[in-house]
């Protein structure tokens, strides 16, 4: 049983999903020997929670803890499902919570969060704003554990002049406001008529044919890559300048801590857990949310003031270090031991 983890959550990465943070901490956990069983990788709702119980009621007896995936979406129900197993049959477990939205789902369903957080044998937050948020709940036993990042596999770029080469990565979702990237491009071009943008990421709800229409309609000049491979899109950053995040709700995003750690001056919205990650001026420029104009103006700044970009960039890939899973290891290693 030591060192034997089941660990329930988002297992799922296809043409419609990006690479998720379980896949990774899975990788790390089982470097370190921990014998790691993970589910699920069904996109059915049904099939995934026959999935994760028939999981559970397999190893429970052959693992000494299970670590638990905790989203705002319906996901979070399958959270819900699983500790209420593990509390039934006396079994520890970890909820790790993801997703932007999570302080919503706190107001929403407070009883079922009350037994979730109350029951664990602790709560990991991959950031210091979800961490704050549960706290004021009353759960003091949580803590802060970024999601693993393998910064040795990320070369950092050096950019004496930036030009107007945007790119933005993240799913097609209307939560990601991919739609304010084309506007902040259709500002920039009036004064920079070389200004490109180059998107990258499935699409979740139907926003990318939106934007492909409204791209084509105003003629403007971006790509659509579709979801690329992790190789593939660090090739596609090293030939870009400034790295756009629009997001109306967010958490820590592993793409945002990715660019930062490829030496991408970021230009992102301040909502959520952003500015805990993100200090304005220093390691990012911050605006508000849906304002094409405000990031407009802050991806001229960076191109207007080389010396203060390059200072940017340098401090974020400072930030980026402590995301590696070399330093976070030790403390999962600790806590599971």
């Amino acid at each position: 049983m030591k060192n034997r983890l089941l660990y329930i959550g988002n297992k799922l990465s296809d043409k419609r999903s990006n690479p998720t943070a379980h896949n990774a901490l899975k990788k790390g956990l089982q470097k370190e020997g921990f014998k790691t069983y993970s589910v699920s990788h069904f996109k059915n709702k049904y099939l995934r929670l026959g999935h994760m119980a028939g999981a559970f009621f397999w190893h429970f007896r052959r693992v000494e803890l299970v670590l638990i995936d905790v989203y705002s979406t319906q996901n979070f129900w399958y959270a819900v499902v699983i500790s209420r197993l593990a509390k039934l049959f006396q079994k520890k477990y970890v909820p790790i919570l993801h997703g932007g939205d999570l302080k919503n789902r706190f107001m929403r369903s407070p009883e079922a969060i009350r037994k979730l957080f109350g029951n664990a044998y602790m709560v990991i937050s991959p950031s210091l704003y979800l961490k704050e948020e549960v706290e004021k709940l009353g759960f003091p036993n949580v803590r802060y554990l970024p999601n693993p990042l393998y910064i040795d596999t990320y070369r950092f770029k050096t950019r004496k002049v930036l030009r107007p080469e945007l790119l933005w990565v993240r799913a097609f979702d209307k939560i990601y406001n991919p739609m304010l990237a084309l506007q902040t491009l259709e500002i920039l071009l009036k004064d920079h008529p070389e200004a490109v943008l180059k998107m990258v990421g499935p699409d979740k709800d139907g926003s990318l044919s939106n934007c492909r229409k409204y791209a084509g309609e105003r003629n403007l000049p971006v790509t659509f890559t579709g979801k690329l491979k992790k190789q593939q899109w660090k090739v596609l950053a090293s030939n870009c300048d400034i790295f756009l995040n629009t997001t109306h709700i967010d958490n820590t995003p592993v793409s945002v801590i990715e660019a930062m750690a490829l030496g991408l001056p970021v230009v992102s919205t301040n909502v959520g857990g952003i500015p805990f990650l993100i200090e304005a001026g220093r390691t990012g420029m911050l605006v508000p949310p849906n304002n094409a104009e405000a990031m407009a103006k802050a991806v001229e700044y960076l191109m207007n003031n080389p010396e203060a970009a390059h200072a940017i960039a340098t401090n974020a890939r400072e930030t980026a270090e402590n995301f590696d899973w070399e330093l976070i290891k030790h403390k999962w290693k600790e806590l599971l031991s």
